[in-house]
């Protein structure tokens, strides 16, 4: 019984985690919208990958945390955090730029 209400609580803790990521995720999404570039590091620039790693790896931190409670209770890993990592990073020269990136993965996540 008592493990049972532990993996409860673990649990609603995930989910907990997993809206905090997403809510975390949507205000970086905004900023970039709004005309900031770097979350998505399509420059590679030093400067502003430094300007932004305190946001990147507190999205990182709670996708650990999500993960290690998913593979707790025996669920798949946090898809939301890798399709975000994998839409960072050098794009072509005709990609778009990041404020319209985060603006489509805005209209994705329904905000």
């Amino acid at each position: 019984m008592a493990k049972i209400d532990r993996l409860a609580r673990l649990d609603d803790r995930r989910l907990d985690m997993e809206a905090e990521y997403r809510e975390a995720l949507i205000a970086a999404l905004r900023v970039t919208a709004a005309g900031k570039w770097g979350l998505f590091d399509h420059n590679g620039d030093k400067a502003t990958r430094k300007a932004t790693a305190p946001v990147i790896e507190a999205l990182q931190d709670l996708a650990d945390a999500i993960d290690d409670a998913r593979e707790t209770l025996a669920m798949e890993p946090f898809d939301l955090h890798r399709e975000f990592l994998a839409a960072r990073g050098p794009v072509k020269s005709d990609a778009v730029g990041e404020p319209k990136q985060a603006q489509a993965w805005l209209a994705r996540l329904g905000v």
